[in-house]
């Protein structure tokens, strides 16, 4: 079992960047596939980033390429999304999440592949 602690949220505003981090505990780190995903008011939550076990396949969702990076640290049981030229359709609370699974692209981008959550994190930008 793994516990997730996401930190680094805020408020910011239109074309400001921001790094979330997602503090894992436990030994098992580098065993999980890893993923953020965010649900703003009255909207289901969504995909935003995947990463492998080892950080060497990483997929995003369309509305963040280019944008988003989802990096990992398994030394330092971490994981990462650096967000650039955020918008305000970016605001919503942002979860990271943790598979036993294999990695799948067509897996990886849904909430029931993810065993373990985090509480979340809020994102707000301003216009």
């Amino acid at each position: 079992q793994v516990q997730l602690v996401e930190s680094g949220g805020g408020l910011v505003q239109t074309g400001d960047s921001l790094r979330l981090t997602c503090a894992a505990s436990g030994r098992a780190f580098s065993t999980y596939s890893m993923g953020w995903f965010r649900q703003a008011p009255g909207k289901e939550r969504e995909s935003v980033a995947a990463i492998t076990r080892s950080g060497g396949r990483t997929d995003y969702a369309d509305s963040v390429k280019g944008r988003f990076t989802i990096s990992r640290d398994n030394a330092k049981n971490t994981l990462y999304l650096q967000m650039n030229k955020l918008k305000p359709e970016d605001t919503a609370v942002y979860y990271c999440a943790a598979s036993r699974g294999t990695y799948q692209v067509m897996d990886v981008m849904k909430p029931w592949f993810y065993d373990f959550w985090g509480q979340g994190t809020q994102v707000t930008v301003s216009s």
